[in-house]
Order: C-alpha cells, then sequence, then structure tokens
C-alpha cells in the first residue's frame, strides 16, 4: 500500500525544490549585478601598447565584463 503524506509536507518539499531552482537560476549574476566582479587578466590580449604606456585587458570570468587598465 501506498504511503500517505500530508499536503504540508507536499508543499514544503515543493518550495525547497523551487528555492533551489531560483538559487540556480541566479548563481555568478547577483555579484557582478552588485559590482563584485571577478576580475582575471584575458591572455589573447594581454598587453596593449597606447600613448607609450601598457594597457591590460582584464574580463569577468562570471559575466564576461570588461575593463582596461593603465600600468
Amino acid at each position: 500500500m501506498a504511503d500517505v503524506t500530508s499536503l504540508q509536507d507536499a508543499a514544503r518539499r515543493k518550495a525547497r525544490r523551487d528555492r533551489a531552482d531560483r538559487q540556480q537560476q541566479a548563481r555568478g549574476r547577483t555579484l557582478c549585478g552588485r559590482g563584485f566582479h571577478k576580475w582575471q587578466i584575458d591572455k589573447a590580449r594581454q598587453f596593449d601598447v597606447r600613448r607609450g604606456r601598457l594597457v591590460t585587458l582584464h574580463r569577468c570570468a562570471r559575466c564576461g565584463a570588461s575593463k582596461t587598465t593603465l600600468e
């Protein structure tokens, strides 16, 4: 015979699954959205010279945004 489950238990399990799905969808985007990027030096275009100064290209590992810095 099948086990009897209450509606409250089923609702709790569904809420847990939904929360896990939302967390998985937002993973990696919430930090970048608030300005906390994970900058890494882009090895393909590591150095460029602009006006006699060294320029390095950085890319975010999570969202792909880019920035340049003078060194």
